[in-house]
């Protein structure tokens, strides 16, 4: 033997011995996930949170799970549950309760949050259904997307034509309410009657009423992707392509994150030219969200997937982009975690951290993305897989309540009080963290699930 065959021979030796022991930790992190959803996560919210008495899901509880006084009810966190319920009978079909949980959620939905009147979801209901005192009823597109977004899923699982119905009929409400037919996109606040709200002299400077944003057109686009696996309807893909479209080259700035908010020309709305202290004041208006960018990133790449396009390149590329955007400038390098807020103040080339707050739903979302990242690009430099260990060892140590389960709001390390905090409210359900660890727990046992692969050489 050669000393040149000697060499290869070792290299291809010390490969496959790495590509075993990879292949090893990888089923290792899917057994540490699928133990965390079973035992630490679901079998807190279900069947406890079915509200047998009004309908529809209890919202909100302690630190410890137990029930919290005020259980309002809002569209978009009762859709999180169908959606998950529905997830969950397609992933644990043995156990009886998650159908009968998700009727409870799909009827909620169609006999108390559709407004039989002018049609489309109302935004907030008290616990047995009703409008709170002194709602007027406004809507959101964002809450609506989650209503199609539930039902979707509802009907892929049972095959309920009701529920497929009912989101057809919530697509073409936003089609006729909230659907810009001249700069595109979709208006974010309604009217009960369903028309949008706009800016007036008297609106308050923080209030986002009157502008598009990237948070209603992202999860439009992730439900219309719902829908689209349901119902091959053309507009509906017309209108999926196009919002995605509009994300990847409008909303998405030039340095790879996404604009918050922005005209219905879709000029960004920015205090960046008007001081620290306005810049501060508008802090919700206008920052870098980077939980936003890498779950967008992963919602584009799912868009285009499931939407059939072919040498997507450009999606694929821009959302790279955004992660390795929020990984330079929002990743803790010490013990991993994303930040909540950076800014780019005027002259800097890098974004400040303006907010080292490290929220539960983005830990969840970069997790997901990290590993998406990681089997696209098993050799960029960036080494996502070795970030999403970190990823999962952050979320193990300072988001996962081994003594009472569920996931605290914010990170130990930066937000200890959190340890007190309540585990659910009508922002907080599973649906973050169970979708990201159900799609990490198959990804890591098979690299080819949800398929979001493509020829990333040259082109």
């Amino acid at each position: 033997m050669t000393r040149f065959t000697f060499l290869w021979f070792y290299l291809l030796v010390l490969f496959a011995h790495r590509t075993v022991a990879q292949e090893e930790l990888r089923i290792e992190i899917a057994d540490e996930i699928a133990y965390s959803i079973e035992h630490e996560m679901v079998n807190l919210w279900y069947p406890k949170a079915y509200d047998s008495q009004h309908g529809g899901y209890l919202s909100s509880f302690e630190y410890d799970f137990s029930l919290s006084e005020n259980q309002q009810k809002m569209i978009v966190s009762q859709a999180r549950h169908l959606w998950t319920l529905s997830k969950l009978m397609e992933r644990y079909p043995q156990v009886d309760h998650y159908e009968r949980g998700a009727k409870i959620g799909f009827e909620f939905l169609r006999d108390s949050f559709w407004d039989a009147t002018y049609g489309g979801f109302f935004t907030l209901l008290n616990r047995a259904g009703d409008l709170p005192v002194g709602s007027n009823g406004e809507k959101t597109a964002y809450g609506n997307a989650f209503g199609i977004y539930g039902l979707a899923a509802y009907y892929r699982e049972t095959g309920d034509q009701e529920a497929l119905d009912l989101a057809k009929k919530a697509f073409h409400w936003l089609e006729a309410h909230s659907y810009d037919p001249v700069y595109g996109g979709y208006y974010q606040s309604l009217s009960r009657d369903g028309n949008p709200l706009p800016r007036t002299p008297d609106t308050p400077s923080t209030s986002t009423v009157g502008y598009k944003d990237q948070n209603s057109s992202i999860h439009l686009l992730e439900a219309f992707t719902e829908l689209y696996q349901a119902w091959k309807d053309p507009l509906l893909k017309t209108r999926t392509e196009a919002l995605l479209v509009l994300i990847r080259d409008k909303i998405v700035q030039e340095q790879g994150y996404l604009q918050l908010f922005l005209h219905p020309d879709w000029t960004p709305v920015s205090f960046q030219d008007q001081g620290r202290e306005a810049i501060e004041k508008h802090h919700s208006v206008d920052h870098v969200s980077y939980g936003h960018d890498v779950e967008t990133a992963y919602l584009m790449m799912e868009a285009s997937h499931v939407l059939g396009l072919k040498n997507d390149y450009k999606t694929w590329e821009v959302g790279k982009k955004m992660v390795d955007h929020a990984l330079k400038f929002g990743w803790d390098d010490g013990v991993g975690g994303f930040y909540d807020g950076g800014y780019y103040f005027p002259g800097e080339d890098a974004p400040e951290t303006v907010k080292d707050t490290k929220n539960w739903w983005a830990q969840a979302e970069g997790l997901n993305t990290l590993l998406i990242m990681a089997d696209l690009y098993p050799d960029d430099s960036n080494r996502y897989f070795d970030k999403f260990k970190k990823q999962w060892e952050y979320i193990q140590s300072y988001l996962i309540d081994h003594e009472h389960g569920e996931w605290y709001s914010g990170g130990l390390d930066k937000q200890p009080e959190m340890k007190r905090g309540r585990k659910g409210h009508v922002w907080k359900t599973a649906y973050h963290n169970f979708r990201s660890l159900t799609n990490c727990d198959r990804k890591l046992r098979d690299p080819t699930h949800l398929a979001l692969t493509i020829n990333t050489g040259d082109h």
